[in-house]
């Protein structure tokens, strides 16, 4: 793979930004936000891996040693108890306004900016390739405009061994790439190889990558003993239609009114019935392909499909479907 090209000299050219985008699909900033607003947001993210066992036991909290035996993944149910924790936290929604991420946007976009309600947090065991996830475009997930910017901030520094995150160059420019079912995070897998396309770099804290909701990207293999937390957060022009599950919390973690319970302060609730965005209907076209997939290789006793089939339990709101999927489940456990 070759290096991210290095956008930082363009961060206040608003235009330039813009056209980077445009032609490669994304855009690699060093040092976007201070260090002390990723650093305290990470270290809140650590507490909770340490309450919910999945650091060793003996080990500084600090080291982010992985407790082995507590591997788990997204949709798992044993991941979301602890994960829940987290995405609850007040500083942890903060930083996905703070304003040096908005204003670079407002320069991009030259226009007010839609911060999504909906964000996502990862959390990336080592050593385990089959958890890694694959490469997958974000646009069938959260739809909307497809003018939507995801910004991912790793909440430690990531050298490549880590396992952080790759894009595709240009695979933004095709549309909807076919795709298949996956493990991992998002539960699918472009088929597309994108042979000499790929771009990767090391991270520093603060550092960001931003790419477009088309863009074919994918997490690295973490080859350390280490924990690997990072944040995807969405952003896009005010005036354009955003998704109604782009304006819901993440599955698993509680309605809105839930998350708030023990805020300190009511700033940033519900901060979007301000701007009214425009709220289309979720399409539910590319899960359909996906879920079908999903089915066929369950009843060969294929165990990729899991993570897809646990997404339809959990997330899907036919009841036929998601009582299919659980029968499913049952067939892959016996």
């Amino acid at each position: 793979m070759q290096k991210f090209t290095d956008s930082t000299a363009l961060l206040a050219d608003g235009p330039a930004l813009a056209e980077g985008m445009a032609r490669d699909g994304y855009l690699f900033i060093r040092g976007l936000v201070p260090k002390d607003a990723v650093g305290n947001v990470a270290r809140q993210f650590l507490e909770v891996a340490a309450e919910g066992g999945w650091l060793r036991p003996g080990q500084p909290m600090a080291a982010r040693i992985a407790n082995p035996d507590a591997v788990c993944a997204d949709p798992e149910p044993a991941f979301l108890d602890v994960f829940r924790r987290f995405y609850c936290r007040e500083d942890t929604h903060a930083l996905k306004h703070h304003p040096a991420i908005v204003g670079l946007f407002e320069r991009m976009f030259g226009g007010e900016v839609l911060v999504h309600p909906l964000f996502v947090a990862r959390n990336i065991f080592p050593q385990r390739e089959a958890l890694t996830t694959r490469p997958h475009q974000d646009f069938i997930h959260i739809q909307g405009t497809p003018e939507t910017m995801t910004v991912w901030l790793p909440l430690q520094d990531c050298p490549l061994e880590m396992g952080g995150l790759a894009v595709a160059e240009g695979s933004h420019r095709q549309g909807v790439h076919e795709f298949t079912v996956a493990s991992g995070a998002g539960g699918v897998e472009v088929t597309e190889p994108f042979e000499g396309a790929w771009r990767c770099g090391d991270f520093e804290l603060g550092d960001a990558l931003i790419f477009h909701s088309m863009t074919v990207h994918k997490g690295l293999d973490n080859k350390t003993d280490r924990l690997r937390h990072s944040i995807d957060a969405r952003y896009q022009r005010a005036d354009a239609p955003i998704s109604a599950v782009s304006m819901a919390a993440y599955s698993g973690c509680g309605d809105w009114e839930e998350i708030y319970a023990d805020w300190r302060n009511d700033d940033l609730k519900f901060y979007w019935r301000a701007q009214n965005p425009d709220v289309q209907d979720f399409d539910y076209q590319y899960y359909d392909h996906r879920d079908a997939i999903a089915f066929a290789m369950a009843e060969q006793g294929d165990e990729t499909s899991r993570a897809a089939l646990l997404r339809i339990v959990q997330r899907d709101p036919r009841e036929e479907k998601r009582d299919r999927a659980t029968a499913a489940l049952a067939l892959l456990d016996a």
